[in-house]
């Protein structure tokens, strides 16, 4: 499996993954939406506000080689501080429970760390999250961009600290992510 950032030419091959990835754990509609929701970050998000890193599986066809997707986009606090969002996130079917997934996510976060990013956040399961370093954010520390449906998974990691300091006021989203129906 190679890590890397993603190529833009296979932007549709990465939404048919998150698309087939969510119709297969959740529903067609869903499918649909996330890989709806994919699509159009990578398509609306300008180059500084957005990494985009893909596992690729070399044995597979071309069109066929994304094996897991993962899209951070920038946060914007009123103090500057330099934040991204994890979200969406999809590993194929075939490679789940192999930890390409997790591996993903570490590269994606040391590439983010490397480039002077020093929070990230993400709005998931927990129990996955974790795993990989983030830990619950309460909203008295850190507020979600908008209100959250389950704010148990408010989830961050500082990539420069033990641990994260409160910030005052609202963080920003992208344009794409600023949907109220996805929180």
């Amino acid at each position: 499996m190679e890590f890397s950032v993603y190529n833009p030419g296979d932007i549709d091959e990465i939404r048919h993954l998150f698309t087939r990835t969510f119709t297969d754990s959740e529903s067609e509609t869903e499918g649909a939406i996330v890989g709806n929701l994919a699509y159009e970050v990578m398509k609306t998000t300008g180059d500084n506000d957005l990494f985009v890193f893909v596992a690729l599986d070399h044995s597979r066809q071309p069109g066929e080689q994304v094996a897991g997707c993962i899209i951070f986009s920038r946060l914007t606090f009123d103090s500057g501080i330099d934040a991204f969002l994890l979200s969406p996130v999809a590993v194929g079917t075939d490679y789940q429970g192999k930890g390409t997934g997790q591996a993903l996510i570490h590269f994606g976060l040391r590439t983010l760390k490397d480039n002077g990013t020093e929070l990230v956040f993400t709005y998931g399961d927990p129990d996955y999250y974790c795993r990989t370093g983030f830990a619950p954010v309460s909203e008295a520390v850190i507020k979600a961009p908008l209100p959250l449906s389950h704010p148990e998974g408010w989830l961050g990691q500082s990539l420069v600290s033990k641990e994260i300091e409160p910030i005052a006021g609202k963080p920003h989203c992208v344009e794409a992510m600023n949907k109220p129906e996805i929180w």
